[in-house]
C-alpha cells in the first residue's frame, strides 16, 4: 500500500464529523460493503458522525445503516430531482433536501471536517477530484483531509493516475499529498488525524455569508 509520509510532531486535527463520498450501488465485490460497515463502526466508536449523500440505496445506504445500527448521527443532503433514485423506504438520520447538485456538495463540505472516498462510480469520482482541488487552493478556513480506503485496490488506477501526472509534469509532487489512503478503516482514520500539512496555493478562496454562516462562498 502507497502511503504519504509525514515527519511533523504534532499535527493533529480535530474530526467529529466526516462527509463520505461512495456509491448508489454496492458494487460486485463484497468486500466493498464489508469495509463500509467496519468503517461505519470505527466511526461511531471514535464519535465520529456521517456527513452524506442522503441515498438510502447502494453503499451510502450501507454507511448510513451502519452509523445509525452503532449509534452515531447521520445527516444526509440530497437535491429533490434525486429523491426517486437514490432512496428507497425510509430516510436514515437528518435529511436536508436541496435543488442542484452543486449546492448539496457545497453544503456537505461545509458540514464536515474531513473527507472519505468510498468505491463509486463517476459521481464519486468527482467529488473526489473537486473536494482534492479545494483542499489544495485553500478554500477551507480550516484544516482539512481527505481519505481514501482502498478496499481490494480500488483505487490503485487513481493513485497510478496522479503519479502519472506528476510524472509528465501536470502535477506537482507535493499534490501527491492532499490525499491519505489506507485499506484498512482502522488505519486510515488514524492517518487522518495526523496528515501532511498542505501548503495552499492561495491564501484564502472563501468568504462567510453574513447570513448564513454555515455557507461557504467560492470567490
Amino acid at each position: 500500500m502507497s502511503e504519504n509520509n509525514n515527519n511533523n510532531q504534532d499535527n493533529t486535527i480535530e474530526i467529529s464529523k466526516i462527509c463520505v463520498y461512495c456509491g448508489s450501488r454496492v458494487g460486485s465485490n463484497p468486500n466493498f460493503e464489508i469495509k463500509t460497515k467496519e468503517l461505519a463502526e470505527e466511526m461511531c466508536k471514535r464519535n465520529i458522525d456521517l456527513v452524506y449523500g442522503g441515498g438510502t440505496v447502494g453503499l451510502m445506504g450501507v454507511i448510513a445503516r451502519g452509523i445509525i445500527e452503532n449509534n452515531g448521527t447521520v445527516t444526509g443532503v440530497i437535491p429533490k430531482s434525486l429523491l426517486n433514485r437514490e432512496t428507497s423506504g425510509d430516510n436514515i438520520g437528518e435529511v436536508i433536501e436541496v435543488v442542484s447538485m452543486h449546492e448539496r456538495k457545497k453544503k456537505m463540505s461545509s458540514l464536515a471536517d474531513a473527507f472519505i472516498a468510498l468505491p463509486g462510480g463517476l459521481g464519486t469520482f468527482e467529488e473526489l477530484f473537486e473536494i482534492l482541488t479545494w483542499i489544495k487552493l485553500g478554500v477551507f478556513d480550516k484544516r482539512t483531509v481527505c481519505g481514501i480506503l482502498n478496499v481490494d485496490h480500488y483505487f490503485d488506477p487513481f493513485v497510478n493516475l496522479v503519479d502519472n501526472a506528476i510524472e509528465n509534469g501536470f502535477v506537482s509532487p507535493e499534490n501527491r499529498n492532499v490525499f491519505v489512503i489506507d485499506d484498512d478503516p482502522v488505519e486510515l482514520l488514524n492517518k487522518m488525524k495526523n496528515p501532511p500539512i498542505i501548503k495552499p496555493l492561495v491564501e484564502k478562496w472563501i468568504k462567510h455569508s453574513d447570513n448564513e454562516e454555515d455557507e461557504l462562498d467560492v470567490i
